[in-house]
């Protein structure tokens, strides 16, 4: 049976330490003392990881309640402001459950030190997950603004630049061998919380307004996302890595080597946006959800790949399987000029395709950890309890 995980990458595991800084003040000084007191009522039984899969379900689920209610993101074009499509309490649902999918996240390491199971499972479980969830929480925030406010083609580079920054924070770990916590994660998740909440009670018209300089409140939402990245992200990602060659304190890899993980996203950024901007049947329009879906599933395949390596300790791989069908589908598309149904159905098709793939990925390499380290994914041993 084929195994996803190498010898090297196993005995690397085993020599895993966790490292991490956290200079947020958001973070330091209001969530954790918050997830402190919120853990002491976490029976000692309930394994961390189990804690970690029940919030990136709840955000699975405010994915589907919008997929159902705003599938096309309709609901708030110009026509439709005043129909409100999406209910109330959609918006406040899905906050709550935001809120709750966060502070479970917060716990879930606290769980497991708590309950003596701390490991490289609990953190590869983890990251994994959230880079799903990459995806999985922005379009449900698309569906405030809507259509109107900003084109499903520019949302497909607000989603990419949400990628390019997750994926970063762990290519700056793969070289420094810390992760350093980003401060724009915290304040994010919580304003997106107050967001969706505000949305549910003085409604999504609300946000059809123009400020001054005639911004709109889309537009405003997608500067500030793509200038805090560039200011509290990317900079500070890049001194960090300067700095670890400066004082020889991280891996002092090549250049090359250095690099090598930028290969497989670099490549699939390049790949997707040519398909969305170049698409002979307009797919960005036509299946704006799937299109983030697909995208943000392969994404999530990339990053659980450099996630494995910068755990291990092992080389990173310089090319992802999943770019080869979506490289194949795009030749389709523009070598024999599809009609849009066929350019539609493709896209279904190759996002269930990926999405099967990832998710036996995922469940094979916590199946062989598992194996690996005599342990269980949900389950602590009755010692420990």
């Amino acid at each position: 049976m084929a195994r996803f995980l190498t010898k090297e990458q196993l005995e690397g595991f085993e020599k895993y330490k966790y490292n991490s800084i956290d200079t947020s003040v958001l973070s330091n000084y209001v969530m954790h003392p918050f997830w402190n007191w919120c853990v002491q009522f976490c029976p000692v039984w309930v394994a961390p990881n189990l804690l970690t899969f029940s919030g990136f379900l709840l955000t699975v689920f405010n994915f589907l309640l919008f997929s159902y209610y705003d599938y096309g993101f309709h609901a708030l074009t110009e026509e439709n402001v005043t129909n409100d499509h999406i209910p109330s309490w959609v918006w406040a649902l899905t906050a709550v459950n935001l809120f709750v999918a966060y502070t479970l996240d917060g716990i879930d390491g606290k769980q497991a030190r708590r309950t003596g199971t701390s490991g490289p499972l609990g953190e590869l479980f983890d990251h994994g997950l959230d880079s799903y969830s990459a995806v999985l929480i922005p379009t449900c925030l698309y569906s405030i603004f809507g259509r109107d406010e900003l084109s499903p083609l520019r949302f497909f580079f607000v989603v990419w630049n949400i990628f390019i920054n997750f994926y970063l924070t762990h290519w700056e770990k793969y070289n420094t061998g810390v992760m350093f916590l980003p401060w724009g994660y915290d304040f994010t998740m919580i304003g997106s919380c107050i967001l969706l909440l505000v949305t549910s009670i003085i409604g999504p018209r609300a946000w059809h307004i123009q400020l001054p300089g005639g911004i709109t409140p889309g537009l405003f939402f997608e500067l500030v996302l793509y200038f805090s990245a560039m200011l509290t992200s990317q900079t500070v990602i890049i001194w960090n890595i300067y700095k670890s060659y400066r004082d020889r304190t991280g891996k002092m890899r090549s250049f090359w080597e250095a690099v090598r993980p930028l290969v497989p996203v670099l490549t699939f950024f390049t790949l997707s946006a040519l398909w969305a901007i170049y698409s002979p049947t307009n797919i960005i329009e036509r299946g704006p959800r799937l299109f983030y879906l697909l995208i943000g599933t392969i994404f999530s395949n990339i990053n659980c790949r450099l996630i494995v390596a910068q755990m291990s300790d092992t080389r990173c791989e310089i090319l992802n399987g999943l770019l080869l069908p979506y490289a194949l589908v795009m030749g389709v598309v523009f070598l024999f000029r599809v009609s849009p149904m066929a350019e539609l159905m493709l896209l279904t098709l190759l996002t269930i395709g990926c999405s099967i793939a990832h998710i036996y990925y995922g469940t094979k390499v916590v199946q062989e950890m598992c194996d690996h380290f005599k342990i269980q994914c949900f389950h602590i041993k009755s010692k420990i309890q």
